[in-house]
C-alpha cells in the first residue's frame, strides 16, 4: 500500500463493495472540477496529439509558468520524478525524511549515494556541497509547509542541483517558487494535478525547468504517454478557476474540523500541523497504528499506516481531509476506544 491503502483488497476484507469504503488512505480531493460526462463526445479512433499543445497551453495558463521555462508531462507525478532522476543521474542525492520510500529505492536503482536529512529535527541547509536534493512543499505525511526563498538561496549557494515536488501545493493558498527557475538552471519543480483537480485515475503530473532541460528530457521520453481522455479531462478541469479558490477555502474549513476531531479522540500523543489535505498524527510509544485500523474496519474505514515513510513507524497515521459525514463517522468509530487498545502485541 504505497500511495494510500489497497480499497478494493480492504473493501474485499470488509465485505463490502469499493465505493462504500470511508477511505481516509488516499489524500485526494473528494470534490472534481469536471464531471466525466464532458468526454462523452470523444473520439478515441485517431492518436492524440503527441506534443500535448493544448494540454500545456491549459497548464500555463493555470500556472501562470513565466517566458523561458519549459514544460513537461507524465502519466503522473511519480513518473516524473523517475524520469528526471534517470536523466539528471545525481552521483549524490540528498533526500528530506520523512518522504516516500520510492525516493531512495529509485536512487539505489540508479547507483546514487544517498544522504538522508531528517526534516523534522535536522538543519536543512547543511547539504554536501554540489549533490542533488529533493524536497517536497507541502511536504508529505505531515503537510508542513515552508517558506522556500531562504532555501533555494542557501542551496544555490552549495552548488545544489534541486527538485521540489509541490503536489500539495495547490491546497495552499502560497505562490509556486516556479518563478525562480529562470535565473537557476538546475532546478526542477514537479507538480501532480491528479490529486488536487480529485482524479487519481486520471495519471497527470508535470515537470517544469529551463526550456532547454525540458527539450532535453524530452528526447529519453515515449510519444503518446497521454491519452486523449486524459489530455480533455485535464484540460477542461484547469479551466475551471473557481474550483482553485473553492477548494483552498474548504480544505482549510474540513481540515480544522478534522483535526478537532483526532484531538478530541484523547489517543494521539501529536498532530502535526499541516497545512495540505492530510493530517499526521503520532499515537504514544508501544502503540500500533494497524490496530486502530483493525479497530476502524467495522466501520469500513480506511486509513494510512505510515510505516513505509522513511523516518516513521507504525505509532504515524495519515489522515486525509474528507467531507463532514465522513469526519464524523470517523469520530463515531474512535469512540470508547482507549490508548490501551492500541497497544502493541509482545
Amino acid at each position: 500500500m504505497r500511495h494510500g491503502g489497497n480499497i478494493y483488497q480492504f473493501a474485499e476484507h470488509c465485505g463490502c463493495l469499493p465505493e462504500e469504503v470511508i477511505d481516509f488512505s488516499a489524500n485526494i480531493n473528494p470534490h472534481q472540477a469536471v464531471g466525466a460526462l464532458c468526454l462523452a463526445d470523444i473520439q478515441v479512433g485517431p492518436y492524440g496529439d503527441p506534443e500535448y499543445t493544448a494540454l500545456k497551453q491549459a497548464i500555463v495558463q493555470r500556472y501562470l509558468i513565466p517566458d523561458g521555462v519549459g514544460i513537461e508531462v507524465f502519466n503522473g507525478a511519480s513518473a516524473a520524478i523517475f524520469a528526471l532522476l534517470r536523466w539528471l543521474k545525481p552521483k549524490h542525492l540528498v533526500l528530506f525524511a520523512p518522504l516516500y520510500v520510492e525516493y531512495q529505492r529509485i536512487a539505489v536503482q540508479l547507483g546514487s549515494e544517498v544522504t538522508l536529512i531528517n526534516r523534522l529535527t535536522e538543519s536543512l541547509v547543511n547539504v554536501p556541497f554540489g549533490s542533488t536534493l529533493i524536497f517536497v512543499n507541502p511536504s508529505t505525511p505531515d503537510g508542513l509547509l515552508y517558506e522556500m526563498p531562504t532555501l533555494l538561496e542557501q542551496w544555490q549557494a552549495a552548488g545544489c542541483t534541486l527538485i521540489i515536488d509541490e503536489s500539495f501545493l495547490d491546497f495552499c493558498e502560497t505562490e509556486s517558487v516556479s518563478h525562480a527557475i529562470v535565473n537557476y538552471p538546475n532546478l526542477y519543480i514537479i507538480k501532480s494535478l491528479s490529486k488536487f483537480y480529485g482524479c487519481a485515475g486520471i495519471r497527470i503530473g508535470f515537470l517544469m525547468a529551463q526550456t532547454e532541460a525540458i527539450t532535453s528530457l524530452k528526447y529519453l521520453e515515449p510519444a503518446w504517454k497521454l491519452s486523449s481522455l486524459d489530455m480533455v479531462y485535464m484540460q477542461q478541469a484547469l479551466a475551471n478557476k473557481d474550483f482553485i479558490s473553492y477548494t483552498q477555502q474548504h480544505t482549510v474549513r474540513l481540515r480544522a474540523i478534522l483535526s478537532r476531531v483526532l484531538k478530541g479522540s484523547g489517543l494521539f500523543a501529536e498532530i502535526y500541523a499541516g497545512q495540505a489535505n492530510f493530517l499526521l498524527a503520532r499515537l504514544p510509544d508501544d502503540c500500533d497504528g494497524y490496530a486502530l485500523q483493525v479497530w476502524l474496519a467495522p466501520s469500513r474505514i480506511l486509513i494510512r499506516v505510515c510505516d513505509n515513510f522513511e523516518g516513521l513507524d507504525t505509532r504515524y497515521i495519515r489522515f486525509a481531509v474528507k467531507e463532514v459525514d465522513a469526519i464524523q463517522q470517523l469520530e463515531n468509530a474512535l469512540n470508547g476506544l482507549t490508548i490501551a487498545d492500541l497497544k502493541r502485541s509482545a
